[in-house]
């Protein structure tokens, strides 16, 4: 029996998800406290319930799964509302807005038997999918370094900085096609523009498993968009460039400049926000665990936490687990 979902918040990123739950057949309700939000759209969509009450989809006996597309500060609460409801749940990222929220969120779905699935889209990009079966077919050689600039231009900022909006999915990215959790946090290093605490750029430096040495840049400020991935092998370099439309990836031999050494990988073309939303409805309809599970996230969030306390001059001597450099940045 298919899932009857339902959708809260369906503004910038939400009206994506209800196009797409709605087109894989298991939309019921959508939500949003914002009228002007679901007068823009429900015209498109018959049938399904519009609602500004999120305690009527939580209460609801009819609504197996929600999917929670809210401000980020506001996740952990939801969230576990609709936990503790009986409901599986997706979550766009951040799971929560701090690492023992997520634990706990990610424990409390494994305890009730329930999905919890975070919206770490870059899991279900096909190119993605692809860079990671050529990396475990050695393609590549040993893994030894990861790049990733994610810079764009945003004029709804959120209400945390763009480390929080854009980095969980350059973690969950990176450790997905290498295979390799992220352990330590080296650098992180933030700035606002606004002159406030709400960082619009941000670099980080992390370590990954078996010593994999990972680089982030994250933007809300640049007018051109740059999405591109760099994985660093023993024998060959990857290059993954989601602006282009074809030739997403390209391989290139470590210790040549011939143009003919330069591979370019064939994947299928599928909108990956399409195969996610489908494999949130699979989970619930098999009762298996998600690619991007409660687990995922938590350990995203732990990292992204680990690297805000760092700018901002926590007192580090404290954090276990964790190796930083000398030289702290602070974040304004």
């Amino acid at each position: 029996m298919k899932p009857r979902i339902a959708v809260i918040g369906c503004g910038v990123w939400g009206k994506n998800l209800v196009r797409n739950f709605y087109n894989l057949e298991v939309l019921d309700t959508v939500c949003d406290m914002r009228q002007e939000n679901i007068d823009a759209i429900k015209d498109n969509y018959q049938g399904v319930k519009f609602i500004n009450n999120i305690d009527e989809v939580i209460s609801s006996k009819d609504i197996t799964g929600v999917v929670v597309a809210t401000p980020s500060h506001t996740h952990y609460d939801v969230v576990k509302k609709a936990l503790l409801s009986g409901k599986d749940v997706y979550v766009e990222k951040p799971i929560a807005t701090t690492a023992d929220q997520a634990k706990e969120l990610k424990d409390l779905s494994e305890e009730l038997g329930r999905v919890l699935m975070v919206g770490h889209l870059l899991l279900y990009h096909p190119a993605v999918a692809r860079l990671r079966e050529l990396v475990a077919e050695g393609v590549l050689g040993d893994i030894v370094y990861a790049q990733s600039d994610r810079l764009n231009i945003n004029y709804f900022k959120n209400d945390k900085s763009v480390m929080w909006d854009l980095a969980p999915h350059d973690i969950s990215m990176i450790s997905y096609i290498i295979g390799k959790k992220p352990v330590s946090v080296k650098s992180a290093v933030g700035f606002s523009t606004s002159g406030n605490d709400i960082m619009d750029i941000v670099h980080l430096d992390l370590n990954f498993e078996d010593d994999v040495y990972g680089h982030i840049s994250t933007s809300w400020i640049h007018p051109q968009k740059r999405v591109m991935l760099l994985i660093r092998g023993t024998k060959a370099s990857a290059m993954l460039d989601d602006t282009v439309c074809e030739h997403k990836i390209l391989i290139f031999e470590n210790n040549s400049n011939k143009k003919e050494d330069i591979l370019t990988p064939e994947y299928m073309e599928i909108e990956p926000l399409k195969l996610e939303c489908q494999h949130f409805i699979n989970c619930i309809i098999n009762r298996t665990k998600p690619r991007s599970d409660g687990t995922n996230g938590y350990e995203v969030i732990k990292i992204i936490e680990e690297a805000d306390k760092y700018m901002l001059g926590a007192d580090y001597q404290k954090l276990n687990n964790y190796n930083f450099s000398s030289s702290r940045t602070a974040g304004k």
